[in-house]
């Protein structure tokens, strides 16, 4: 028995295998019986076993991310399915493509009782891509849908959900699949995935604006590495009128642009910031990070405010004019040519502050003893070349922002919704499928909540997890509002745990440091081969990060 007998069930299986998907993610269950029989044997698919239907959403997201292709999440029947939602709202943000395919009862076995079953189609939405009910008995309506529904999977860069009703028998299997007429499959081999160009009269008009204009500003958000779109803000920069703003989830760096935005905009004067107040500001690439950059262009908002994205358009700051939809790479190579450098002192201007805000950075950290901001700055300095480094959400991302990173670390974080839920998972699911060594650095609050991430036997020997245990949320001491309140264990959550029997429990290396000499010893190593992965627990006072951060922020 190699194949599901079941038709629908084959459908599927086919229709994935052609749009190219490899990758496919299962949480075990009866009524995914015909899926989990036909992707496990499937000879070009991949398939894992991820108990956890939670973590095994944000495990395809993962991979998803660094192969930017779709992969298939399978589950059985009832609440299964809904456990998928955090990862499908991360996936739908960020978007990547995940498939969904729900195992379901037939319609006449829902709300009458039966066992494991709940209202299961369009349960996402809201935030999902494309989702129908297969018909159970109309193979060639199923075809159709299928096709639709991974073309837009890929096409939109987002997720899409199929429910499937099976009925049983469950189980029954055939030696092969090929029982389906050829002309039910998808034809996936025509070039239907392409982008048009914008026509030259329409961009000539924003060239004439851009051409004018003497200050400004670039905005990189969360981009995928990428060497054209690398190229093309170097040539920016080269322009004395263009400050070029990154985050660190941009994966972009360059000398003469501003990395840490924080670092440079945290102390400034009203004057001061009319002077950096853009005539134009373009964004592309996703979600920023750095609330003070939010605060900043929406209280002091440019002239034209200009998005670039091939598919959806963020008014991030309440004053776009103008959503270029394409991708930045088309955008640039057609304006470029219509665009020219502007003699200005704006980027000098504010390089020379950056320089000022590392020097007085530099000065503040060779001072600073062991606490959270100190432990970012050696860890970040210890990385090795050439990997991939996952983040943890909350305070992880925000302390990693104030440093530069080097160039030819890749960057990620789950910043679609910003989640602490499943950041684990999601850097264990890339580190599977990606053949750079993956660093995941992470708070307590933020790892013990995906400590069943771990419950995943393809974990890579060479994943390094740095566990930053403060315990408790400690950006609640940082942020104003709770510290006022008298709930603030409530927000914080001391638990006074460490992570020692977990992974002893899942074969994990652990090691425990809470002093800056024992954190230097214990890099040095750290990233070398071994024979399993490994977690280095940091403990840092929590009674004084917030303090030490404040003062931080007064020495720029």
């Amino acid at each position: 028995m190699k194949y599901p007998k079941n038709e629908l069930a084959q459908m599927v299986i086919a229709s994935c295998v052609a749009y190219g998907v490899e990758e496919v993610v299962i949480s075990p269950g009866s009524r995914n019986a015909p899926l989990t029989i036909g992707f496990s044997s499937h000879p070009d698919v991949e398939a894992y076993s991820i108990v956890d239907e939670r973590s095994a959403g944000f495990v395809a997201l993962g991979i998803a991310q660094q192969k930017r292709k779709p992969v298939a999440l399978v589950c059985t029947s009832g609440s299964a399915l809904l456990n998928y939602y955090p990862a499908i709202a991360e996936a739908y943000y960020s978007n990547i493509p995940l498939v969904v395919l729900s195992a379901d009862r037939p319609a006449h076995l829902i709300d009458i009782g039966d066992g494991q079953t709940i209202r299961q189609p369009h349960v996402f939405e809201k935030h999902i891509e494309y989702t129908t009910n297969l018909p159970a008995n109309a193979i060639k309506e199923s075809a159709l849908q299928l096709k639709e529904a991974l073309e837009t999977a890929i096409l939109q860069r987002g997720p899409v959900h199929l429910n499937i009703p099976f009925d049983e028998p469950l189980y029954e299997g055939v030696p092969d699949m090929m029982t389906l007429p050829k002309y039910e499959l998808p034809d996936a081999s025509q070039p239907w995935e392409s982008e048009t160009p914008l026509e030259v009269a329409f961009l000539e008009k924003f060239a004439d604006i851009w051409n004018a204009s003497v200050k400004k500003i670039v905005l990189v958000g969360t981009s995928f590495p990428d060497d054209l779109l690398k190229k093309q803000l170097d040539h920016l920069v080269k322009d004395p009128s263009v400050l070029v703003l990154v985050e660190t989830t941009s994966n972009y760096s360059n000398q003469n642009a501003i990395h840490a935005i924080d670092q440079l905009l945290f102390p400034l004067s009203h004057e001061e910031f009319r002077g950096l107040q853009p005539e134009i500001l373009i964004t592309l690439g996703g979600f920023v990070v750095s609330k003070k950059i939010k605060q900043f262009l929406r209280a002091y908002k440019p002239i034209e405010h200009w998005h670039i994205d091939a598919k959806v358009s963020l008014d991030t700051f309440h004053c776009m004019t103008q959503h270029f939809k394409l991708s930045p790479q088309l955008f640039f190579s057609q304006f470029f040519f219509l665009s020219s450098a502007k003699v200005s002192t704006f980027q000098e201007k504010w390089i020379q502050e950056k320089n000022r805000r590392r020097e007085n950075h530099s000065s503040f950290l060779n001072g600073l003893n062991f606490c959270d901001l100190k432990v970012h700055e050696q860890v970040l300095k210890a990385l090795p070349d050439a990997i991939n480094l996952q983040l943890g959400n909350s305070s992880i991302v925000r302390y990693t922002q104030l440093f530069d990173i080097k160039s030819t670390v890749a960057v990620f974080c789950n910043r679609g919704t910003s989640g602490i839920d499943g950041s684990t998972s999601t850097a264990i699911g890339a580190a599977m499928t990606s053949e750079k060594q993956t660093v995941f650095i992470t708070g307590d609050i933020s790892f013990f909540y995906d400590s069943n991430a771990f419950w995943n036997r393809y974990i890579p020997n060479n994943f390094r997890v740095i566990l930053v245990n403060n315990d408790g949320g400690g950006i609640f001491k940082f942020i104003p509002g709770p510290s006022s309140t008298d709930a603030l264990d409530y927000f914080e959550t001391p638990h006074g745990l460490n992570a020692s029997q977990l992974c002893d429990m899942y074969g994990v290396d652990y090691k425990k440091v809470n002093s800056l000499v024992s954190l230097q010893v214990a890099l040095e190593g750290f990233f070398e081969e071994s024979n399993q992965p490994k977690l280095l627990e940091i403990q840092t006072p929590s009674n004084i990060n917030d303090t030490l951060l404040k003062q931080y922020f007064s020495s720029l």
